[in-house]
C-alpha cells in the first residue's frame, strides 16, 4: 500500500505520466544509481553522471556530467524516457529544460539519515516500477541499519570525529550538522567534532584546536582536491588534535561513505571497526 501510494504520487508530477515501465532510464546521483543496480534494473540505465561509479561496470555508460552542472542537450541525446535523480540536480534552467522535453523526471529523498536511505529505496523501486525488489532490497539495507544502531547504542563512550572534505590554501573544510558526513559518523556511533555550523564548511584554526578530534576522517581521492596525511600531520591545527598525534586518520572511498545508498550499513560497520577495532 505504502508503495503503490507513493507511485501514485511521483506519477502525480509535472510531465511524470508513464504507461509502462520506463526502458530507457536515465541516472542522476551515485546513491540512486547503485540502489537502481541493486534493484536488478542496471539493463534499463543508458545514461549516468559523473559521481555514479558504482558498481565498476556502471563506469561503461555514457557520463552527462556532474548532476549540480547537467547538460540537457547531453541527456536528451540519449533519448531517456524517464530521468530519476538525486535531490540537488541542476542547474535550474538545466533540470526546467528536461520537464519542458516531456520527459518524467523525479526527484528522489535526500536526508542523509537511515529512513532517508530506506525512503530513497522505496522511491527509485516505485520509479522503476519494481515492488517486489523494492521490498527485498528495502529489507535487507534496514536489517544492517538496524544492526548499526545497536552497534552504536552498545557503546559505553563515543570518540569524536572530525571530517575533512577539502583544504584549500590551508583552510579546512568539515562537515557540520545536517551533512552526510555527520549523518555517517553517527551511524558508526561516533560523535561529530564539527559543531556550531551546518553543511560543509571552512573552519578556523582555533575552531579545529577546539574540536580536538580523536579521529579525523577523509575520502579516497586524487588530484589537487586530495587530502593526504601529510597534509594533515603537517597541518598547524590538524597536526596538533590526538587524531594527528595518534595516527588515528582514515581514509574511505566516497560515495560508499557519503552516498547514503545500499552501501551505507556496510559504510558504517567499516568507519565503526575502524574508530573502534574489532
Amino acid at each position: 500500500m505504502i508503495r503503490a501510494l507513493l507511485l501514485s504520487t511521483l506519477l502525480a508530477l509535472p510531465g511524470a505520466a508513464m504507461a509502462d515501465p520506463a526502458q530507457r532510464v536515465a541516472s542522476l546521483g551515485g546513491s540512486v544509481t547503485e540502489i537502481a543496480v541493486a534493484l536488478g534494473a542496471q539493463a534499463r540505465l543508458i545514461a549516468r553522471d559523473s559521481t555514479s561509479n558504482y558498481p565498476p561496470d556502471i563506469m561503461d555508460l555514457p557520463d552527462v556530467g556532474y548532476i549540480r552542472a547537467l547538460s540537457p542537450e547531453g541527456v536528451l541525446s540519449l533519448g531517456p524516457d524517464l530521468i530519476i535523480s538525486e535531490a540537488g540536480a541542476g542547474p535550474v534552467e538545466a533540470v526546467d529544460v528536461l520537464r519542458a522535453a516531456g520527459i518524467p523526471f523525479l526527484l528522489m529523498p535526500g536526508e542523509a539519515s537511515p529512513q532517508g536511505v530506506l525512503a530513497k529505496i522505496d522511491a527509485v523501486a516505485a520509479a522503476l516500477e519494481l515492488p517486489d525488489e523494492g521490498a527485498k532490497l528495502h529489507a535487507e539495507v534496514s536489517a544492517g541499519l538496524t544492526a548499526a544502531a545497536e552497534r552504536a547504542a552498545a557503546l559505553p563512550e563515543k570518540q569524536s570525529v572530525l571530517f575533512v572534505l577539502a583544504m584549500t590554501g590551508g583552510r579546512i573544510t568539515a562537515g557540520g550538522a545536517g551533512s552526510s558526513a555527520a549523518g555517517i559518523i553517527d551511524l558508526a556511533g561516533a560523535t561529530n567534532a564539527a559543531e556550531g555550523f551546518d553543511g560543509y564548511k571552512q573552519m578556523t584554526d582555533e575552531a579545529i584546536l577546539l574540536a580536538n578530534p580523536d579521529v579525523i576522517l577523509m575520502m579516497q581521492r586524487e588530484g589537487q582536491m586530495a587530502v593526504t596525511f601529510d597534509d594533515v600531520k603537517t597541518h598547524p591545527a590538524l597536526g596538533l588534535t590526538p587524531a594527528a598525534q595518534n595516527g588515528r586518520i582514515f581514509q574511505m572511498d566516497g560515495m560508499k561513505l557519503l552516498g547514503f545508498g545500499p552501501r551505507t550499513p556496510d559504510a558504517a560497520l567499516e568507519l565503526y571497526q575502524a574508530i573502534y577495532g574489532g
